[in-house]
């Protein structure tokens, strides 16, 4: 029997992470957390500081930049946080994977989020509300965290749209 996926996208500071934390907190379950980021100067190490000292204390968090869809496969307990996408896609892309191997490895992390029993939310960045970026890696990176997210959320049994703080249902039940 699976669980139930869902899909958290926005903006930059419109609430993301704070509402799938609480989608997360709301099952009642320990938490494992899949964090993608990775400090490569210190302004993001602070981020990452400030994102665990903000999770509460018995939530596990499992640092895992590039296996993401292994790294599913081995959460232990009902509930799972990936938070984020769209570092995940930036680690692949940094790492010169191409755009086939990152859009089937999103395939294969959907299959294993929509396996698993149990809750898992996914938090990613919608990067399509802009303008064309003016350089080709930024264009790559746009499309393909979109067509990742078009994949993460038709997979899901509930999607939101968050927007300065407030979740716009997509798909599934109001919060």
């Amino acid at each position: 029997m699976s669980g139930t996926l869902v899909f958290v996208t926005g903006g930059a500071r419109s609430g993301k992470s704070a509402f799938a934390e609480r989608r997360a907190a709301a099952a009642g379950t320990v938490v494992t957390y899949l964090a993608t980021a990775q400090a490569f100067d210190e302004e993001m190490a602070a981020r990452i500081g400030r994102h665990r000292a903000d999770r509460p204390a018995g939530w596990h968090t499992v640092e895992v930049p590039l296996d993401v869809p292994a790294a599913l496969t081995d959460a232990a307990g009902p509930t799972v946080l990936l938070d984020c996408l769209s570092l995940w896609v930036s680690n692949l892309m940094l790492g010169d994977t191409s755009d086939e191997d990152i859009l089937s490895r999103a395939d294969a992390l959907m299959a294993v989020a929509c396996a698993r029993p149990g809750l898992t939310v996914l938090v990613t960045n919608e990067v399509g509300f802009g303008i064309v970026p003016d350089n080709a890696l930024a264009r790559r990176y746009r499309d393909l965290l979109g067509w990742v997210n078009q994949r993460a959320a038709a997979a899901s049994q509930e999607a939101y749209l968050m927007v300065s703080g407030h979740p716009l249902t997509l798909k599934g039940p109001r919060p």
